[in-house]
């Protein structure tokens, strides 16, 4: 049988301490809002800006609204500048904004009010990519996202 000595026993407390320091989920590393999206060049199509092209693959929070979903519980939606009364996947797309960002929810979680801000933390990824599920076509996303009320 071991016997805890003087110095097994301050080491113990200080790993036990330095494992209690340790946050549970790490800080996201950036925040970004719509107007953070894209830049616009007059007589070229919208570019991706540089500040969202820097944080590729980090942790990002961004606020916004939770466009209508197809179904009450989900694993995605859409993150909305501002309040829609309409489901985008049900509408033609000449109705959407340009500045929307696909959200990927980590586990499926139950849709609030369009009108309700919401602040969402997840990995951000950016380029064109289509959904095999929906085919919808998003250039920026959030995955392995969590979303709360703000």
């Amino acid at each position: 049988m071991r016997r805890n000595t003087p110095d097994r026993s301050r080491r113990n407390l200080i790993l036990g301490l330095a494992v209690l320091a340790v946050p549970a989920r790490a800080a996201p590393q950036g925040a970004i809002s719509f107007a953070d999206l894209y830049e616009i060049i007059p007589g070229q199509s919208l570019r991706l800006s540089p500040k969202l092209q820097s944080l590729a693959g980090q942790t990002v929070t961004m606020r916004g609204f939770m466009a209508p979903p197809l179904k009450p519980e989900s694993d995605f939606f859409v993150l909305t500048r501002f309040p829609m009364s309409i489901c985008p996947f049900c509408s033609s797309e000449a109705d959407w904004p340009s500045d929307i960002v696909v959200v990927y929810l980590a586990a499926s979680a139950r849709t609030l009010s369009p009108s309700q801000i919401i602040t969402v933390a997840g990995r951000l990824e950016t380029g064109a990519k289509m959904d095999p599920n929906t085919a919808f076509v998003s250039l920026v996303r959030i995955v392995e996202a969590q979303w709360q009320m703000t």
